[in-house]
C-alpha cells in the first residue's frame, strides 16, 4: 500500500475517536494537525481545544491506540502541541454545523 493510502487509513481510524466534551470526532474538530507513516510507524501531531484540557491524556492514548489498530502499523508516536493554538475555525464544515456554528 502507498504511504498516502496508509495515512488515509490512519485518518479514518482517528475519526472514531470522539472528543468527550464536544461530541465530535478529533479529525473533524481539526485536532489532528499532521499524520505521517514511515514503514510501520505512524507519527501524529495533534492538539486539544485548550491548554490543560482534562481529556488530553485520554485523547492522546485513544489516538495512539486507534493508529496502532490499523493493519501494518506497529507503533504510533503521538505529539501533543498547542502551536498553532486551536480555534473553532479549524473544524470541518460538518462539525461546525453539528455544533451550531457557522
Amino acid at each position: 500500500m502507498t504511504q498516502s493510502g496508509r495515512v488515509a487509513e490512519v485518518k479514518q481510524a482517528l475519526r472514531r475517536i470522539i472528543d468527550p466534551e464536544l461530541g465530535e470526532n478529533v479529525v473533524d474538530l481539526g485536532l489532528i494537525y499532521e499524520i505521517a507513516v514511515e514503514e510501520d510507524i505512524a507519527r501524529i501531531r495533534m492538539t486539544t481545544t485548550t491548554r490543560g484540557c482534562p481529556a488530553a491524556a485520554f485523547l492522546e492514548q485513544a489516538v495512539r491506540s486507534a493508529a496502532e489498530g490499523v493493519p501494518g502499523i506497529r507503533r504510533a508516536e503521538v505529539e501533543v502541541t498547542h502551536e498553532p493554538r486551536w480555534t473553532p475555525a479549524m473544524m470541518s464544515e460538518a462539525a461546525r454545523l453539528s455544533l451550531g456554528r457557522r
